[in-house]
């Protein structure tokens, strides 16, 4: 498959601060990707050296097979063929919509651009909408024209910078949806830049997560869920118990029994358990692993956080139809394998 974005080794730094480290990303044509990563891990700049608005330091970046980043060369924004969405939208206030969409087509005859922002107007589905100004739009078409912007010019990449932060929770479930049937629709690439791990691994093909500067692992969302490369992406995507451990294999033996693990590591490892592979049994006090200490309820499942007979605290989550009272004895058991990392010999939890 034809790469539509390519950055290899790519370094920013401002002043001491490293914001990119040795960056290596690659996006296949058609695909959706998110960034994701926590404020300040250094996705934001990575956004903006792909889109030409900051120099490299190092590296090389890629887009659409033409180099346009690197020792001695910098393609300027405009010429890079990248479109960008940014969080507030930036949609130009005194232009209708069908004036925002046309903008970024002056180079084009002035039939095929008509003929251009038609097409773009039917996909993003704001045909009839054309002579309406921005404040006389929801949030959700205001996002629309942005992306309908972006898309006409029909660049080699998509750039999206925390584009539903704007939004409020119900809507931004709604937008997201339709953003990438969208940009599916269009076949386009795209990257978006996020902090929100329910967005990022609901919207798009693979995510990227971005710690202190570098892409530690990139994955589908399922993968990337039951398979964090390390401690580090586990502990920042979704919530997770970790217990010490000792492997051999395929087996690890820790605070809960004999558990498999889902690859071979041999070792003192610490052992990840999501809260939703943890099932409790009601118990009598005389055979129970643990007590119930609190729940919370969200309506769709619910967390309930155990500790066992050795005082160790672990979270669970359950279906909407379970009931645990607060101190009541269960049995715990651990449905399907485990991910266990090495243990680093000065961690202390």
């Amino acid at each position: 498959m034809p790469l539509g974005l390519r950055l290899q080794g790519v370094v920013k730094r401002f002043g001491e601060v490293g914001a990119a480290n040795h960056v290596d990303l690659e996006v296949p044509s058609g695909q959706l990707l998110a960034l994701l990563g926590p404020s300040g891990c250094g996705k934001t700049t990575t956004l903006r050296l792909i889109a030409g608005f900051e120099h490299v330091d190092a590296g090389t970046i890629e887009i659409g097979g033409e180099r346009v980043a690197g020792p001695g060369l910098h393609v300027p924004p405009e010429k890079r063929r990248v479109g960008m969405v940014f969080q507030e939208y930036a949609i130009f206030p005194h232009l209708n919509v069908l004036e925002n969409i046309r903008f970024g087509l002056h180079r084009y005859p002035a039939e095929a651009r008509e003929e251009r922002v038609k097409t773009v107007l039917e996909l993003v589905g704001l045909l009839g909408l054309e002579k309406r100004m921005p404040h006389e739009l929801s949030g959700g078409q205001q996002q629309r024209v942005a992306l309908a912007r972006a898309l006409a010019p029909e660049p080699a990449v998509i750039l999206l910078d925390e584009p539903f932060s704007n939004l409020d929770a119900g809507l931004r479930v709604r937008v997201r949806a339709e953003v990438r049937a969208i940009l599916k629709q269009a076949n386009a690439t795209a990257i978006f830049v996020t902090h929100d791990q329910e967005e990022a691994l609901s919207l798009v093909d693979q995510v990227a997560v971005m710690l202190h500067g570098q892409v530690q692992q990139v994955a589908s969302p399922q993968k990337l869920y039951r398979q964090p490369a390390n401690r580090a992406v586990a502990e920042f995507v979704g919530d997770a118990n970790f217990l010490e451990g000792v492997a051999s294999g395929r087996q690890v033996e820790c605070a809960l029994g004999v558990l498999e693990t889902q690859v071979a590591i041999h070792g003192p490892v610490d052992v990840l358990i999501r809260p939703e592979n943890i099932e409790l049994i009601p118990a009598s006090a005389q055979t129970a692993d643990a007590r119930v200490r609190s729940q919370l309820f969200f309506g769709h499942d619910q967390l309930v956080t155990v500790q066992t007979n050795a005082g160790l605290l672990l979270d669970v989550r359950l279906g909407p139809a379970y009931h645990f009272a607060f101190g009541q004895p269960v049995k715990l058991r651990v449905v399907g394998p485990v991910m266990a990392y090495p243990r680093s010999p000065d961690r202390s939890d």
